[in-house]
């Protein structure tokens, strides 16, 4: 009789680890598939660096759109560009 129970015992536990186990799997699943898709990055035509371009200083000049790290560096490229 005592053997059952330990053999009981064992078993609720092993299903209690492995539901945790399982549990923490699918959560990191679940942040994994959202590192999955790389943000773009977009080059500031005035200092050449790479920011993201949902972050990024959006600016039209002259039809054209581009993106840079700051609004300095948009003013700096608007200086060097305009007539």
């Amino acid at each position: 009789m005592f053997r059952f129970i330990l053999f009981v015992v064992l078993i609720l536990a092993l299903y209690y680890v492995l539901h945790i186990l399982i549990r923490d799997m699918s959560s990191i699943r679940k942040k994994m598939k959202g590192m999955a898709d790389p943000e773009e990055l977009v080059q500031d035509p005035y200092c050449q660096t790479y920011v993201p371009k949902r972050t990024a200083v959006k600016g039209k000049v002259a039809g054209r759109r581009y993106y840079f790290c700051s609004r300095k560096c948009f003013e700096g490229f608007l200086k060097r560009n305009t007539p």
